[in-house]
């Protein structure tokens, strides 16, 4: 894999810095000249009662993962990074948001980024009611019949995720959404991403249903049965969201996840071992002899020492 910075040290700043989102070529191209974009997902947690994230498996048709379980996610969009929707954050600033994530501006895209995508495929939303101040829920059945008709609306096009955030008095909710890991697309997909992931526990009086267009079905797993199912050859999983299970499976409660997250704990880089392509990371076993130029990764969630 072309790694931007492929001899960092493992330290928050070992990560290298964002790269440019852009276009890229169907059918025919050249794999070094395709563009990376920028993009978020978000692993929703819950303890149910056992340490539970949500999965939902990607249409077979979709270009980039068809047919893979993935977390929440997509494209950061340009209009994630204006200051319109800046203005209706709760708890995070942009410069804030961009040290977490060693970038010099535009980190705060990424947050939002990840909730919209959550509502559109997820159809959960990480908001807060402006002047009341609790989470947003949707126990009310006329609410929750409103925000599925906005969810439509967003996915194809005919609203905008900003009008309805406003509309509803709500804040995106970050205070609870921790960033922790980094993740590039090798070279050779028509597409690439340099992926933002973060973690959050799932409002209470959600429930998530994926949207039938780019996700067609969506279950609570808990990270031994995703790992298990990997390995049944029961479910396809990309490295990057094996990898990031497994983090998840050295917990046993939502609260240790987000004591630990919350943490930010410096960024250890992955490396892979060739012979069975296991990405390990410096506590796992052959990690000293494994390589670091097939995936270029870098995460922070780790039980707290």
């Amino acid at each position: 894999m072309n790694s931007p910075d492929s001899n960092s040290s493992d330290s928050n700043n070992s990560a290298p810095s964002n790269s440019i989102s852009g276009n890229s070529a169907a059918n025919d191209f050249d794999p070094a000249t395709v563009a990376i974009r920028s993009a978020a997902t978000v692993m929703l947690i819950d303890d149910r009662p056992d340490l539970q994230v949500l999965m939902m498996e990607r249409h077979a048709a979709t270009i980039f993962a068809g047919g893979m379980w993935v977390f929440p996610g997509g494209s950061v969009d340009a209009e994630d990074n204006s200051e319109a929707i800046h203005a209706i954050v709760k708890d995070r600033t942009d410069h804030g948001a961009s040290q977490l994530l060693n970038i010099e501006k535009g980190g705060l895209a990424y947050y939002i980024a990840a909730i919209r995508e959550s509502f559109e495929e997820a159809g959960i939303l990480l908001a807060r009611h402006e002047n009341e101040g609790h989470a947003l829920s949707f126990t009310d059945q006329q609410r929750a019949a409103r925000f599925e008709k906005y969810r439509d609306q967003v996915n194809d096009g005919s609203e905008d995720f900003i009008d309805i955030v406003r509309r509803e008095d709500l804040l995106l909710d970050t205070a609870d959404m921790h960033y922790i890991a980094r993740w590039i697309t090798p070279e050779g997909p028509p597409r690439r991403f340099d992926a933002r992931f973060f973690i959050a526990r799932i409002p209470k009086g959600q429930i998530p249903l994926h949207d039938n267009r780019e996700t067609v079905h969506s279950e609570w797993m808990s990270p031994t049965d995703i790992l298990q199912n990997f390995d049944d050859k029961k479910m396809n999983i990309m490295s990057p969201t094996l990898a990031m299970v497994r983090a998840l499976s050295k917990f046993s409660s939502t609260e240790q996840v987000i004591e630990s997250a919350r943490a930010n704990q410096s960024d250890q880089r992955v490396r892979v071992i060739p012979d069975t392509g296991e990405i390990v990371l410096p506590a796992d076993k052959g990690y000293e002899l494994a390589e670091e130029t097939i995936e270029s990764g870098w995460i922070r969630l780790r039980p707290l020492t």
